[in-house]
């Protein structure tokens, strides 16, 4: 494999492209998304070690090689995968765990991908170029892991979206807490008027002209692959202990998380069943049963950062599995209402002392729907995105007590605030860029 021919567009309409052009890139010039040309094949002999940083250099070396990041993937790794993703089995059940991935610098899965993909960025950006604008669309978690990222990296500035009054009272803080580097837009629409703006934004010429721009959503090559890896540890971690595949329940609104667990199951780690727990945003729940892809307006609910009615990652998931009943066969969906989620906060620390976001909440009552022969002929895994102390204003009536906020958490929580308020037109977006680009 060549630097000019790893990876190529969803939609086939533009020039294949090496691993670091795709990130810098962010979306193919033809508003595709970058797929690999071919899959490496991996099995569990073939990891030595089972920790992050070790089993992300050995699953992503086929990706990047020939390419000028490859000899950094080792530091990048370990930059990037530098706190616990713990594996907690719940009380008085033997087949079911809960993966914590919130115990990064923002409390949400999402500081992974994004240390990941800032790391690679300075990597690539040596010094005397203009500056690169990232620009990142999120319905709560992804902006602030960006926006930790990076903050005051040399050479980078970022646009943080949001829909205005659509996420927590504790997310909202987390994405307008930084300055400097990084601007935070109240988009005046839901999170699919953010990612449309995003999208928007790489095709305008006039901010081409400006800036050289680029993406920290799921979008991005360099946020989706680094997040195969705790799939691909957990799964090792699991079959080495019990000789079975490890099935996971994703919390899924964009895709981004769902599809890294399907493609560390295509590189051939062993993971059995992948169900997709979506919140009242059915849109992929009820594709995989009519068969018909109908888009819709997102609805708030409690699990806000799960709020999409038209998940980018799906263009890669059809791409993937392009016949609809090979995609039923790999992968299953539900909806969660927001009753159902008050039910499993409060049934997850009565039964279990579990306190839980509400994105984990929808996973853990998808695992209660599941069949009991099915609970029982698999080790299932509940993917916790976030932590609780994000939703404090949802959990803590549910459970009677305060949640505990971890000290990073605090330490953003106490910074102070700002952000600009933006109409969801790309007209009000250039304005927002030309003038922090101008400043």
């Amino acid at each position: 494999m060549t630097d000019r021919t790893l990876f190529v567009s969803s939609r086939g309409e533009a020039p294949a492209a090496g691993f670091s052009a795709a990130v810098l890139q962010g979306l193919a010039p033809d508003g595709g998304l970058y797929l690999p040309v071919s899959w490496p094949r991996l099995a569990p002999s073939d990891f030595e070690a089972n920790d992050l940083a070790s089993v992300a250099v050995r699953l992503l070396a086929p990706f990047v090689a020939g390419d000028p990041l490859a000899p950094l993937l080792g530091s990048i790794a370990a930059e990037a995968f530098d706190f616990p993703a713990p594996l907690v089995a719940l009380p008085g059940q033997g087949r079911v765990s809960v993966l914590e991935l919130f115990h990064g610098p923002t409390a949400a899965f999402k500081d992974f991908g994004a240390r990941f993909l800032a790391a690679c960025f300075a990597g690539l950006r040596g010094g005397g170029e203009r500056a690169l604008t990232i620009l990142v669309a999120t319905s709560g978690d992804t902006g602030g892991a960006v926006a930790a990222a990076f903050h005051e990296r040399p050479g980078v500035e970022v646009a943080v979206l949001f829909p205005k009054g659509l996420v927590s009272p504790t997310q909202e803080r987390q994405l307008t807490c930084w300055g400097g580097n990084v601007r935070s837009l109240a988009v005046r629409g839901t999170f699919d008027d953010c990612q449309r703006l995003v999208k928007q934004a790489f095709l305008d010429e006039q901010l081409n002209a400006r800036s050289l721009l680029s993406s920290a959503n799921s979008i991005n090559l360099g946020r989706l692959l680094p997040q195969c890896v705790y799939y691909a540890a957990v799964s090792l971690s699991v079959w080495r202990a019990h000789g079975e595949r490890a099935s996971f329940i994703v919390p899924s609104g964009n895709l981004g998380n769902a599809l890294a667990c399907l493609w560390a199951r295509e590189i051939g780690l062993p993971i059995g069943e992948v169900v997709l727990a979506h919140n009242a945003n059915r849109t992929v729940p009820d594709f995989l049963t009519s068969g018909a892809w109908q888009p819709r307006p997102s609805i708030a609910t409690l699990a806000s950062a799960m709020d999409v009615g038209d998940p980018s990652n799906m263009e890669r998931l059809r791409a993937l599995f392009p016949r609809l009943e090979e995609l039923r066969t790999v992968v299953s969906a539900c909806s969660v209402t927001d009753e159902e989620i008050r039910a499993s906060i409060r049934a997850g620390y009565r039964q279990f002392g579990q306190i839980w976001c509400p994105h984990t909440a929808t996973a853990a009552h998808a695992w209660e729907r599941l069949p009991q022969q099915a609970r029982e002929r698999g080790r299932w895994v509940l993917v916790s995105t976030a932590h609780p102390a994000k939703f404090r204003e949802i959990v803590e009536p549910l459970i009677g007590r305060a949640v505990p906020v971890p000290q990073a958490l605090a330490k953003l929580l106490a910074r102070p605030t700002q952000c600009v308020e933006i109409d969801a037109e790309l007209s009000a977006l250039r304005t927002a860029l030309q003038g922090e680009l101008s400043e």
